[in-house]
């Protein structure tokens, strides 16, 4: 009895520890962002979502476990030879996301390794068709081609590269020692063209600027002529009918009436003496006496219109002038101190000192 009692405890350890075992093959968890491929007899046969699922013990069983989140992979730098002969150094990251666990599972293997090497050997393909200028400046152009290439390639395989990015392009140190002395050179370049335009444009400016002070400075010269012609031109005609009204009184018979343009002349010309350097010597011709008695005439002249005016308005003709009774001929060059006169009288030799020679 005691033997039936130990075998039916041992029995039934077993059976707990089988049943145990059961149910751990049984059940399955499936975390969030996995999914696990189910094989059964070692094929596929389904794909557990993240939850909880249950499994035919010793039948089914889990087999892959794959990672359906967005997942990124570092490229290895990797020398690069451009279009023009340029080495450079060239590294990047692989943005990717499994859509299809049961193709990513079965339809490739190692799927992060192919991946890294069908980017490397793109970028390999991409930058050797660029010159090194175009592979420095034109990233974008790069990224776009590579992500384009590889997504076709990897779509087989049930996943989506979502971006590819290039992160450095290093070329050698000789060569960007180079690129940078042409990049001086070009500024350099720039610089010199600037200030040249800015000459260029200065210059202009200035000559426009010269041009449109000689066109004015010529305008105005052009209005000043034409002002000064129009006052000649009035002078003209002043001196015309003054002339003329001269001209009319001596047809008439007053012949004293030209006396007065000759004292007016002598008397301008006295006025211009002046303001002369030599103010205190005066030499006179011979034929200032002419010209004295000129003055006379004015003299008789303003004298006849005066007693007419007091007679009732009939004139009385002028009389001859008055000479000096001095014998003593007149020096035709003769000097006359002025400096002691304070008014216009000057004496001539042969005429009482002080006295006018024309009244």
């Amino acid at each position: 009895m005691a033997d039936i009692l130990e075998l039916f405890s041992v029995l039934s350890i077993v059976l707990a520890v089988l049943g145990i075992i059961i149910v751990y093959r049984a059940v399955t968890i499936v975390t969030q962002g996995y999914e696990y491929t189910i094989e059964r007899f070692g094929r596929y046969r389904d794909t557990f979502s993240p939850g909880f699922h249950l499994l035919v013990p010793f039948v089914d069983r889990i087999g892959r476990k794959i990672n359906m989140m967005e997942q990124v992979l570092d490229v290895p730098s990797q020398e690069v030879i451009s279009k023009d002969n340029a080495v450079v150094t060239v590294d990047g990251v692989v943005f990717f996301q499994v859509l299809d666990a049961a193709k990513a599972a079965y339809e490739v293997a190692q799927l992060e390794y192919a991946v890294l090497n069908l980017t490397m050997t793109n970028v390999r393909t991409v930058l050797g068709a660029m010159d090194l200028d175009e592979s420095l400046s034109k990233r974008d152009e790069i990224n776009a081609r590579l992500l384009t290439v590889v997504d076709e390639a990897t779509t087989p395989w049930g996943i989506k590269v979502t971006r590819i990015e290039i992160k450095d392009i290093s070329p050698p140190a000789d060569l960007v020692h180079s690129m940078a002395r042409q990049m001086k050179a070009e500024r350099n370049k720039r610089a010199d063209i600037l200030e040249a335009e800015g000459l260029r444009q200065a210059d202009i400016l200035k000559a426009e600027g010269e041009k449109r002070s000689a066109v004015l400075d010529a305008e105005g010269r052009r209005e000043a002529a034409f002002r000064d012609a129009e006052a000649r031109e009035r002078l003209a005609e002043a001196e015309a009918n003054a002339t003329r009204m001269v001209s009319t009184a001596i047809a008439e018979g007053d012949v004293q009436a030209i006396n007065y343009f000759v004292a007016q002349k002598y008397v301008e010309a006295l006025k211009a003496f002046a303001y002369s350097d030599q103010q205190k010597t005066l030499l006179l011709p011979m034929e200032a006496t002419g010209i004295l008695g000129s003055l006379a005439g004015i003299t008789e002249l303003a004298k006849a219109v005066n007693s007419s005016n007091n007679d009732g308005g009939k004139p009385k003709p002028p009389s001859k002038p008055r000479r000096s009774e001095s014998t003593n001929p007149v020096n035709p060059r003769q000097a006359v101190d002025t400096s002691q006169d304070a008014g216009f009288s000057l004496p001539i030799s042969g005429s009482p000192e002080g006295t006018n020679p024309w009244s």
